[in-house]
C-alpha cells in the first residue's frame, strides 16, 4: 500500500462526507480497486452508469455486475469495471461502500476517483475507512491496529499475530480486564454506600483478594509486551568476533543474499548492518558488527564502539571465531558485554579442524540449517513464550496503558491494606485504571488516541 501525504483524520470536515479512494497500490497491475464510502456511494454509482438508467440494472448488495462507466458531466466513456455494493452496516466501514475493480495502471482507476470526486465525494485521508469503522462499531481500536499491522506485515510471525489480533484475542482479554476492575468498583461501592444492608458490609479481605486477581492478571498481560515487541521488531541477533573471523560472510548466507561487504582486508567493516530474516517462530534481526579488537583508527574505534552498544541490548549473540582459540576468545569478550543468549559459533569448519562451537562454512553452505536451529531456540530461550501468543501485547501504546491501570491498582492495594485513604478516596485509584484500559480498546472516546492510532496509516484503508 502506497502511502500518502500524512494528515490529521480529526480535521476532517465532517464524518458525513462520502469518502473515496485508491484501495490498491498505484502502478501496473491487473486490477485496480476504488473504494467509496458514505451516504452518497450508491447516487455517485448510479450516475456513473453502474446501476439503473440505460443499463437497467439494480443494485443487489453483495453482488458483483459488469458496467461500462462513463463520465458524468461529459459522456465520455471512463472504463469497463466490477462493481460491488456491500450495504450499510454490513460493510467494511459499516456505512454505504461501493468498490469499482478497475483495469490496473496509472490512469483507468485516476479516471474512476476523479469522476466520483466531480460528484461530490472527497478523497479520504490516511486510515479513514478504518477510523470509520471504529466509529461505527464495526472494529475496536485494537483490531484497528491489527488491520495496520496486517499491512505492514514484514514476517510470518508478525502476520499470524495480527490475525489473531484483527480475531479480538486481544480486545477479549482486555475486556475481561475492565470487567474485573468494574466488578471491584461495584464492591467498593457496595461497601462504602450500602453499609446498613441485612447482607453486611463487604468483608475486606474480599475486596483485597479481588484486587490481587486484577493485579495479577495485568502483571500477566504486561510480560507479553518483551515477546510481543520481538514478533514486530525481530529478535536481535548480533553476529560478534573478531575482524576477518568470517561474520559478514556469514551475515550473507543466512540471508542468501550479499548485503555486508566482504574483503580480507581486516576492518573492512565499519558500522553495523541489519537485516530481517523471516523464521516460523520468530523472525531474526541480524546484525553484522565491526571487528572487536584494540586499534588506533580513528573510524574503525567508532564502529567497534557500535558494536558494544548493539551487544548491549542484543537477545543472542552468535560468537563467532575461524579456529577453538578464536571462538574462546571472542566468547570471553562478549559474555562481558551482553545479557544475551550467546551461540559460539566456528566460522571456517572448510579450513580448520575444531570442536568449539556450530560448525559452518559460508563459502559451502555448510552448518547453516543448524546454525539456524540453535539460532531459533536460542531466541526462544531470550523470549520464552507464556503459551498466549494470541493475546500478546505488540505497541508502545498497549505497554503504557496497561502499566498505568497496574500503578493505579497497585496505589488502590496499598490505600486499602494501610487504610491511608477513604474509601471513596482510594476508588479513584480503580476509575483511573478501567479508564486507562478502556482507551486502548476505544470505549473511551478521545480524538487525540484516534489520531495516535490512524497517523500512521495508508490510504485507502
Amino acid at each position: 500500500m502506497a502511502h500518502g501525504p500524512r494528515a490529521t483524520p480529526s480535521l476532517v470536515a465532517g464524518d458525513d462526507d462520502t469518502i473515496v479512494a485508491l484501495a490498491t497500490a498505484p502502478g501496473r497491475g491487473a486490477v485496480a480497486l476504488v473504494r467509496l464510502s458514505g451516504a452518497r456511494a450508491i447516487p455517485i454509482a448510479r450516475a456513473l452508469g453502474a446501476y439503473g438508467g440505460a443499463s437497467g440494472r439494480a443494485a443487489v448488495p453483495r453482488r458483483s455486475v459488469l458496467a461500462a462507466l462513463t463520465h458524468p458531466h461529459s459522456g465520455e466513456p471512463l472504463e469497463q469495471v466490477l462493481v460491488t455494493w456491500f450495504a450499510a452496516p454490513h460493510s467494511y466501514t459499516g456505512e454505504e461502500v461501493v468498490e469499482f475493480a478497475t483495469h490496473g495502471g496509472a490512469v483507468s482507476p485516476a479516471l474512476v476517483l476523479s469522476a466520483c470526486v466531480a460528484l461530490g465525494a472527497r478523497e479520504a485521508l490516511p486510515g479513514e475507512f478504518t477510523r470509520r469503522a471504529v466509529i461505527n462499531g464495526r472494529m475496536d481500536l485494537l483490531q484497528a491496529e491489527a488491520v495496520a499491522d496486517l499491512v505492514d506485515a514484514r514476517t510470518r510471525a508478525m502476520q499470524r499475530q495480527a490475525l489473531a489480533q484483527l480475531d479480538g484475542g486481544l480486545s477479549r482479554r482486555l475486556l475481561a480486564l475492565r470487567d474485573d476492575v468494574i466488578h471491584l468498583e461495584a464492591l467498593l461501592a457496595y461497601d462504602i454506600d450500602f453499609p446498613e444492608e441485612d447482607d453486611g458490609p463487604i468483608a475486606p479481605a474480599r475486596i483485597a483478594a479481588a484486587a490481587h486477581h486484577v493485579h495479577a492478571a495485568l502483571t500477566a498481560l504486561l510480560r507479553t509486551a518483551p515477546r510481543g515487541a520481538m514478533v514486530r521488531d525481530g529478535v536481535l541477533v548480533v553476529i560478534a568476533g573478531p575482524p576477518n573471523a568470517g561474520k559478514s560472510s556469514l551475515f550473507n548466507a543466512l540471508l542468501g543474499e550479499a548485503r555486508a561487504i566482504v574483503t580480507a582486508i581486516p576492518g573492512t567493516t565499519r558500522d553495523a548492518i541489519e537485516a530481517l530474516l523471516d523464521r516460523p517462530s520468530l523472525p531474526l534481526r541480524l546484525v553484522d558488527t565491526a571487528g572487536l579488537r584494540d586499534t588506533d583508527d580513528e573510524v574503525e574505534r567508532l564502529g567497534i564502539e557500535v558494536s558494544s552498544r548493539y551487544l548491549g541490548r542484543a537477545q543472542v549473540v552468535l560468537a563467532c571465531g575461524a579456529s577453538d582459540p578464536d571462538v574462546q576468545h571472542t566468547m570471553s569478550v562478549v559474555q562481558s558485554r551482553t545479557d544475551g543468549v550467546v551461540v559460539p559459533v566456528r566460522t571456517k569448519c572448510d579450513l580448520h579442524t575444531g570442536t568449539l562451537g556450530v560448525p559452518v562454512s559460508a563459502e559451502r553452505g555448510d552448518g547453516l540449517a543448524e546454525l539456524l536451529t540453535h539460532i531459533d531456540a536460542a531466541a526462544m530461550q531470550a523470549v520464552p513464550d507464556d503459551g498466549t501468543s494470541d493475546t500478546m501485547l505488540t505497541r508502545e501504546r498497549h505497554r503504557v496503558g496497561l502499566t498505568a491501570a497496574l500503578e493505579e491498582v497497585t496505589a488502590f492495594q496499598e490505600a486499602w491494606a494501610t487504610g491511608a485513604l477513604p474509601a471513596p478516596v482510594a476508588a479513584v485509584h480503580l476509575l483511573t485504571a478501567r479508564e486507562a484500559i478502556g482507551e486502548l480498546i476505544g470505549t473511551v472516546d478521545t480524538e487525540d488516541v484516534l489520531d495516535r492510532v490512524f497517523r500512521d496509516f495508508c490510504i485507502g484503508k
